[in-house]
């Protein structure tokens, strides 16, 4: 049998590494750059039962309207010290069709992870927001709880954001980049999973690829009304004043 050289199963490695999907390995591979898809969950129900107040018919209505889950899926791409996080595939669910187009289904987030500056484009009532601003500095509290993620050895870590809002994330140290999906950065590796259990929305990743990443993959969004998050935030609350709680759920999840 003909032994071939120890150069030509390496190439051969690492072309099966470039060329698909990263699995657990025995050694962990420390990614610098790569593409992360991310499923975004959310329990329909869940959410308008948090809303309702008493005999709410029009909140009954929605439910029959609207499937029980909704899910999305974004793509995260990142390089060195950048990442741009925005809409992947179709979802193979069919989406009951809304009378508006519930908040964060096409963010595009921009995120300079050692300036800590961030750009967003956010689309709320049909208007494009190009929020800049700096990124949102989380006070994480990281336990011992472990939990694997499409072959990625991940940690757990706490917080809570905007006064009130519980996060449970879960990173990876074997993918250099300090980033995550939407805004939620400030751990020591990329966060491959957030859970915000009383707001009923996820992001876990369902595939890391190891694949070069060109700059024009991860330049900011350029369109929309410029404006910081406070202003984003001023923009909206008279649209939603009447709203009661189900304002104050919208507006949540717009500023994610």
């Amino acid at each position: 049998m003909v032994r071939k050289p120890a150069s030509f199963v390496l190439v051969l490695l690492l072309l099966a590494v470039a060329a698909g999907p990263v699995r657990a390995q025995s050694n962990p591979i420390f990614l610098a750059h790569g593409r992360i898809e991310f499923m975004r969950s959310v329990n329909v129900y869940a959410q308008l039962t948090s809303v309702q107040d008493g005999d709410d018919q029009w909140t009954d209505l929605i439910k029959k309207m609207s499937n029980h889950f909704r899910t999305s899926y974004f793509d995260l791409y990142f390089t060195g010290n950048r990442s741009l996080y925005k809409p992947g595939r179709e979802s193979d669910d069919k989406q009951t069709a809304f009378f508006w187009q519930p908040p964060a289904q096409d963010n595009v987030v921009w995120s300079d992870l050692v300036n800590g500056k961030g750009v967003s484009r956010k689309n709320v009532f049909e208007q494009a927001f190009l929020v800049q601003d700096s990124l949102r500095r989380i006070k994480w509290k990281i336990t011992d709880e472990t939990r694997n993620i499409v072959g990625f050895n991940c940690r757990r870590a706490n917080a809570i954001i905007m006064d009130s809002i519980y996060v449970v994330a879960f990173y990876t140290d074997e993918i250099l980049a300090e980033g995550g999906p939407e805004s939620f950065t400030g751990l020591p590796g990329m966060i491959l999973g957030v859970s915000l259990p009383h707001e009923h929305v996820s992001w876990f990743a369902t595939k890391v690829e190891a694949v070069a990443v060109t700059e024009a993959q991860v330049e900011a969004p350029l369109k929309g009304k410029k404006v910081n998050t406070a202003g984003l935030l001023q923009s909206i609350q008279g649209s939603l004043k009447d709203w009661g709680k189900t304002g104050r759920q919208y507006m949540e999840a717009i500023v994610l």
